[in-house]
């Protein structure tokens, strides 16, 4: 099939843009939008089916940084983040798609079955693998792989202005789905965060739709954390949604005049589901995987989106409506390592995994 850039939502609204800005189409777009009334008042964005190969909100944010490496003259782009990070193994699975070779900075998380899970598909790729032993190692490391020829080094969860923009794109495409008739226009968002990528997009794409006269206004974007604080400050991640508009903005040489500050009041940040910490398992959690699964959802893990859906299923027991649900894990079917892919891992890595990979 022939991914023409005129399936990206904002190349069709700001075709000045899709002109100008480095891309590689990733995707299957639009992605799916469901009623799901065992839920409540709420209709759930199929995030998790974004590619085929391996799904969720990444595949968006990587085929702008796709786009960037391959302009920067890059062979092999770099994601950085924990041992069973969703943002490293869609990564390292869809680089060769962009002609990219991939590695992989990694630090030490709980070792979790999601996370285990996604380690072990990483390891099926046999990217270049470099294991730290703390996050705080994490700067440090990514400047020394800067300094190599034809390397692109991502920050964790490609969290940037550029990164942003494909989740501003799917703000776009929520806009012509409502205005087909596939769903109402939603009061609320509900999405989790944890390198605040996707929120900043969305958050930035609702209001510049607005702006432009594409869309009625802006819903209430509510994101559930499962980082925590500074990572998933309101303030840093409205922010990341300015800074993503400055970049749209200069593309099509307009201002859209939306300040920080009105970003920032279009958001709600959502603490209470976190439990101990990143990575880790709670018992809210893990109920809510049960009943999201009864309701018809696409499944959710107890470590990340079950704490959103978590979120979710406490507005919707409360607020009319409608809400959106942004089902960000892939729901697609893991590669998983061999007995060779773990033997080639670092120590580190094969320690940690306990070899429940295979």
């Amino acid at each position: 099939m022939t991914r023409s850039l005129d399936d990206v939502a904002l190349f069709r609204a700001l075709p000045q843009v899709g002109r100008q800005l480095p891309w590689v189409r990733l995707g299957d777009w639009p992605t799916p939008v469901e009623a799901a009334p065992a839920l409540g008042p709420v209709w759930i964005k199929r995030e998790d089916l974004t590619a085929a190969r391996y799904g969720g909100n990444k595949v968006r944010t990587l085929e702008a940084m796709f786009g960037r490496a391959r302009a920067a003259g890059a062979d092999r782009i770099w994601a950085t983040g924990a041992f069973g990070s969703n943002h490293a193994v869609a990564t390292v699975l869809h680089a060769g798609a962009a002609g990219l070779a991939a590695g992989a900075l990694l630090f030490p998380q709980p070792a979790s079955e999601p996370a285990c899970a996604n380690a072990s598909a990483l390891l099926s790729a046999r990217p270049e693998l470099a294991a730290l032993a703390s996050v705080i190692e994490l700067p440090f490391a990514m400047a020394r792989l800067r300094r190599r020829p034809g390397a692109f080094v991502m920050p964790p969860g490609g969290a940037t202005a550029h990164g942003a923009l494909g989740a501003l794109s799917a703000a776009f495409e929520l806009a012509e789905q409502a205005a087909r008739g596939e769903l109402p226009w939603p009061r609320h968002v509900v999405v989790a965060v944890g390198s605040g990528c996707t929120t900043a997009g969305l958050l930035a794409g609702f209001h510049l739709a607005h702006a432009l006269g594409l869309a009625p206004p802006p819903p209430r974007v509510r994101s559930v954390r499962v980082t925590p604080w500074p990572v998933t400050s309101r303030l840093r991640l409205a922010r990341l949604a300015h800074a993503a508009l400055a970049v749209v903005d200069e593309l099509r040489g307009a201002s859209s005049g939306l300040s920080l500050w009105a970003l920032r009041a279009g958001l709600d940040v959502d603490g209470r589901w976190l439990g101990p910490g990143y990575g880790r398992t709670t018992t809210a959690g893990e109920r809510t995987a049960e009943r999201m699964r009864a309701g018809g959802a696409p499944p959710v893990d107890a470590v990340y989106t079950a704490k959103s859906a978590a979120s979710l299923l406490d507005l919707a027991a409360h607020d009319p409506g409608p809400i959106v649900f942004w089902a960000t894990k892939s729901s697609r079917p893991l590669p998983r390592a061999s007995d060779d892919d773990v033997a080639r891992a670092p120590a580190a890595v094969r320690s940690w995994l306990g070899r429940r990979a295979t």
